[in-house]
């Protein structure tokens, strides 16, 4: 499967996201990444995960939900969980507004705040989503009520030795929906030690895999093609 990878810009809550959007007519789901920061112009965009991924046949798109003016101007702008919510949210109404993407089911992977907000976002549209996975971060500030009422099916992968881990655990606690937990021995919140986010990706890979889901079509669609 060849992917034509398309750098773009997402109009979201009045801004204009960055991401990489990786895509191929065969594709058999999109997978969304999405990240609490903004992507320094010379960095790699694509690493162990969105490869594996693509490997099993996803689209990715690995989505920026803050601009570098953003976090230039507010180091905490990160930790503003309800507007990277809605930011997700146009997103995912992005997604449903393109044809080539519109009718594919969405599985979401999240990181830091990330998690927090991805989690707010998908229990206000569990229809629209096939699963999530979150690699470790703040899933406890999406608040106690998002996650109790959180539909989706989650997988949460955590280092051993996250210095956040009881936080988590308790975060993972007031879920009531189908949810997993798996540890990757002898890693922190980081996931930088060698064979880490190998390990994540194989875990969430396998996790978006077990959850097919049909999208729901959005009506009156239109197509969009704008910051492509």
């Amino acid at each position: 499967m060849k992917l034509r990878h398309s750098l773009i810009g997402i109009p979201s809550a009045q801004v204009w996201l960055e991401a990489l959007l990786c895509h191929a007519p065969d594709v058999r789901a999109l997978a969304v990444i999405l990240q609490p920061f903004s992507t320094p112009p010379d960095a790699e965009r694509e690493d162990e995960v969105t490869r594996q991924l693509q490997a099993a046949g996803f689209a990715t798109l690995t989505v920026d939900l803050l601009t570098a003016y953003e976090e230039a101007r507010d180091p905490d702008a990160r930790y503003n969980v309800p507007q990277l919510a809605l930011r997700i949210e146009g997103v995912r109404d992005w997604i449903a507004h393109q044809p080539m993407l519109r009718m594919l089911e969405v599985g979401l992977l999240a990181s830091g705040t990330a998690s927090g907000a991805t989690i707010r976002a998908a229990g206000r549209a569990p229809e629209q989503y096939a699963a999530l996975a979150c690699r470790g971060g703040r899933p406890d500030l999406a608040g106690a009520k998002p996650l109790r009422v959180l539909a989706t099916p989650v997988r949460f992968v955590v280092g051993g030795r996250d210095p956040g881990l009881a936080m988590l655990r308790q975060s993972y606690e007031h879920l009531t929906g189908e949810r997993d937990w798996q540890a990757v021995s002898d890693c922190d919140d980081g996931f930088a030690v060698p064979g880490a986010l190998a390990a994540y990706a194989r875990l969430a890979t396998e996790w978006l895999l077990r959850h097919p889901h049909a999208p729901q079509p959005v009506p009156d669609a239109v197509p969009d093609a704008a910051g492509q």
